[in-house]
Parts: structure tokens; C-alpha cells; sequence
């Protein structure tokens, strides 16, 4: 069972035989995402794990995004091929961080990103993706906002909404924020000809320096469309592995060396198995807390 196709094959047939619908986000192994039904980032994950009809549902990816799952189909199964597969930024923030904050700006609505636990979303007025920031803050009715956990986001949003008041909370990714000016101004002089895609999860003085700032999915529809035959991400290496195989035609270069997601990584074939196997590592939400994040989830997926 130790040879990668068998373990391929084997996590096929139990899918097919336990009905199981399997979603990958783009970081976690490409010999992962190979046998899921989706490779999605974190909005599409959450948009079809709304919609999903299986009985069950295998997300590869962190815990965030399995409370998401089941936040949006509670009646469903849903399975995390690694209980310890957590997100850092997302324990960046506590309810209790949220409430305070409203406190001290009661005309503040709270928008929070995606990458948060259910507790955070609970206590939220709205969710939110890379990919859609910036349209759900510009819909918010109000002329403040309270954004948390990602600082770095919460700055290209509050950059782009100048219109608005923002309360930002001082999170971040780890491996994004790895990332400095000095890498990419490297990788500028080793490649002159290349595009540079980034994304927003970065700081500022790295994602100034971008042709496209955007989310995972964004990022790679601007690298199968672009003209241009070398492009630079700035983004998890997953990515780069990614479109090399995708698009062998192109150059694709990643920015640095550490821009690894060691959480992702857990979710290996052998972890995808043994939970599809042995139907472990259930999502599980109080139900108070998973009602009131469904608020907040389903504004995001609807708007």
C-alpha cells in the first residue's frame, strides 16, 4: 500500500464506494489533489460544499475549511484527512478578540476572512475570500469595518476601499508573510522578463510590486491567460508545481525558497486513505456555534 498509484486506486474505490465527494485546495500535494472530484481555493470549496448531494465529504485541506463544510452542510459527514492540519492565522483571533474590538467601534460592522475558526465566524457579520473582499466590503452597509484576522488583506482592502473606515487586527499567514520585498526584487533581477502574481495574504511591500494581486484561483486564471512566457508567484509552492505540469510551455518561477505551507503538507495520499478508510476525524460544531457562523458563511457564498 506504500506505492502512491495503489494508494490512488484505492482511495478511488472507496470514494466510489462510500459516495464520497473529495476536496482539495490548491496547496495541499498535487498526488492529492489528483484524486479529488474539485481542486477548489477556499470560496469554491465553501460554494460546493453547500451544494454538495454526497453523503459524505472529504475536505484536503485545514480546519478552517472542514468547519466551513459542515457549517454550510450541516447534515453531511464531513472528514479532515489530518486532525492537526490547523491554520496559524486562523488562531490568531478568538471570539473574544472580535467582541472587544466591537466595543470599541460599535458602528463597525466585522467581516472576517475565511480563515477563522467557527467560533470567530459566529461572532461575525459577514465572511469573507481573497477572491471576494473587496466586492463584499464595498456592499457592506456601513461606513466602518472591523476585518480580522489578516492584516495583510484587511491593508489591499482598506487600500481599495478608501470610501470606508478599517479596523484591522495585527494576523497574518506565516508562509506569506515569509515572503519579503528583498525576495522578490531578486527574482525581478534573476528574471527580468517575468509577470509577477501575487497574493494578498503578502505584505504590502511585497504585493506593490504585483501585475495581478489576487486570490489562489485568480492567480492561476492570470497565469493561464497572460501573454507573457515567464511568470513569478507569489504564492505557496504548490502553485508553481502546479502550473509547471499545467503549462509546460510557459516559465514559472516561485519567489523564494520558503513559501511552503507545512499544515497543508500534512494532508498526504496515506493520511486521505486511512480517513476515507476508516471514516475518522469528524468535523463536529456545538450547534449554537454553527448556526450563527452559517450567517456569516452564507452571506459570503450568496453574494
Amino acid at each position: 500500500m506504500e506505492n502512491f498509484n495503489e494508494l490512488q486506486r484505492e482511495i478511488l474505490r472507496l470514494k466510489g464506494e462510500k459516495n464520497a465527494l473529495i476536496l482539495a485546495h490548491y496547496y495541499v500535494p498535487l498526488e492529492v489533489q489528483d484524486v479529488a472530484d474539485a481542486v477548489c481555493d477556499s470560496f469554491a470549496m465553501a460554494q460546493k460544499a453547500a451544494k454538495a448531494e454526497n453523503d459524505l465529504i472529504v475536505i484536503c485541506g485545514v480546519r478552517f475549511m472542514g468547519e466551513s463544510a459542515k457549517i454550510l452542510s450541516p447534515d453531511k459527514t464531513v472528514l479532515l484527512p489530518s486532525l492537526d492540519a490547523g491554520c496559524p492565522m486562523a488562531d490568531m483571533v478568538t471570539p473574544e478578540d472580535v467582541l472587544a474590538l466591537r466595543r470599541e467601534h460599535p458602528k463597525a460592522a466585522v467581516m472576517c476572512y475565511v480563515n477563522s475558526s467557527a467560533a470567530v465566524k459566529a461572532v461575525s457579520d459577514v465572511c469573507c475570500t481573497s477572491s471576494s473582499a473587496l466586492r463584499i466590503a464595498k456592499k457592506l452597509d456601513c461606513d466602518e469595518i472591523i476585518f480580522v484576522p489578516d492584516v495583510h488583506l484587511g491593508s489591499f482592502v482598506a487600500k481599495n476601499v478608501p470610501e470606508k473606515k478599517f479596523w484591522l487586527h495585527p494576523g497574518f499567514c506565516p508562509t506569506h508573510h515569509k515572503i519579503t520585498e528583498a525576495d522578490v526584487l531578486a527574482a525581478k533581477r534573476a528574471h527580468p522578463e517575468a509577470v509577477f502574481a501575487v497574493h494578498p495574504e503578502c505584505g504590502e511591500d511585497v504585493v506593490k510590486h504585483g501585475d495581478l494581486v489576487g486570490s489562489t484561483a485568480e492567480i492561476l486564471d492570470f497565469a493561464r491567460s497572460t501573454e507573457a512566457h515567464e511568470i513569478l508567484i507569489g504564492t505557496e509552492g504548490e502553485i508553481v508545481e502546479r502550473l509547471r505540469r499545467e503549462l509546460p510551455e510557459k516559465k514559472i518561477y516561485g519567489v523564494g525558497s520558503s513559501f511552503v505551507c507545512p499544515n497543508m503538507k500534512k494532508v498526504t495520499l496515506r493520511a486521505l486513505y486511512e480517513c476515507l478508510r476508516d471514516e475518522k476525524y469528524k468535523v463536529e460544531l456545538p450547534d449554537n456555534e454553527l448556526k450563527a457562523a452559517k450567517k456569516s458563511l452564507d452571506q459570503m457564498v450568496n453574494s
